[in-house]
């Protein structure tokens, strides 16, 4: 809707830009309508597990589903979200807050500007979620038929390609946990999330930092530090057809800390980069990192070109 007259956009169901996908909130509601949810219930089912589908490193862990069957009917666990410790790359990450004997979820766009820095504190706020959640289908079934699934309406401020300023009013799936009886967050190793959002994150799960192993991405045993490098592409990197077209394979990312390239940057076969590398060409340069280079610890600028001939 227009940010101003807070009137819809859309003036016909041809308008593309003025409609936007729903916020995952709506996962309960659709569930109840599609039948789906009843369907569930009628084979069986008791708990659904819900993930981003970019978070590559959501899998179903048993442990935590016989952890919630092996609890007493009475004291079950109706709902449950995974959390992780939250690093600098987390900050805007939604938290979990205990509020009124009740946990809700704190997401950024509810934080008013002049409490933003402190939101997002990684000594105040030491967790976010990773909606990794697990979520009672009975339970679901109760809150929806009794209208009482309270989430938080989320306002988020956008602007069109043609400059109009317009909000996007939409729920969040996490918000729901105050609703349900018994929720708690379980704080989960970092490989849980492992969300692919950018041609950055796609670097790094391409790369040998990871493995497949019975369908879950594992980090390389050979890498000292359990923590993943800052990667920071730039503008040319962000399509990924441009982003496949200036690697001719992977680089070697084992020994990486930071990662920075901005500008037309390409790089050959069996490069290895370590430590902290930082490649910039500026405007109208270009910086082909030559097959088989070894960049450790390196800011490389200016200008080089590698010819066929």
């Amino acid at each position: 809707m227009v940010r101003v007259s807070l009137l819809p956009i859309a003036k016909s169901l041809d308008s593309a830009e003025a409609w936007y996908p729903p916020g995952h909130g709506d996962i309960y509601a659709s569930l109840a309508n599609s039948g789906l949810l009843r369907q569930l219930l009628d084979d069986g089912k008791e708990y659904i597990f819900v993930s981003n589908i970019d978070n590559l490193g959501a899998t179903v862990d048993l442990r935590i589903l016989r952890r919630l069957i092996g609890q007493p009917a009475d004291r079950r666990c109706e709902f449950v979200m995974e959390v992780t410790d939250k690093t600098r790359a987390d900050v805007k990450g939604g938290t979990l807050i205990q509020y009124e004997d009740h946990l809700r979820l704190l997401e950024i766009a509810q934080v008013p500007k002049a409490h933003v820095d402190e939101f997002k504190s990684v000594t105040k706020f030491k967790i976010f979620n990773t909606n990794n959640l697990w979520i009672s289908l009975s339970a679901i079934k109760r809150l929806v038929d009794d209208n009482a699934m309270d989430m938080e309406v989320i306002v988020n401020p956008k602007t069109l390609e043609g400059g109009l300023n317009v909000i996007q009013l939409e729920t969040a799936v996490g918000a729901a946990i105050k609703s349900f009886r018994n929720a708690m967050g379980v704080n989960v190793p970092r490989s849980r999330f492992l969300p692919v959002k950018t041609s950055s994150d796609l670097l790094l799960v391409m790369s040998n930092l990871y493995s497949l192993d019975a369908g879950s991405l594992t980090m390389s045993q050979k890498r000292e530090f359990p923590t993943t490098p800052h990667v920071k592409l730039g503008g040319c990197f962000t399509k990924v057809q441009d982003f496949l077209t200036r690697f001719d394979s992977i680089p070697d990312l084992l020994e990486l800390d930071h990662l920075t390239v901005s500008g037309d940057v390409t790089f050959g076969k069996n490069v290895s980069l370590k430590g902290t590398v930082i490649i910039i060409a500026n405007h109208g340069d270009r910086i082909d990192i030559p097959s088989g280079a070894m960049l450790e610890n390196k800011i490389v600028s200016g200008n080089l070109r590698i010819l066929d001939h």
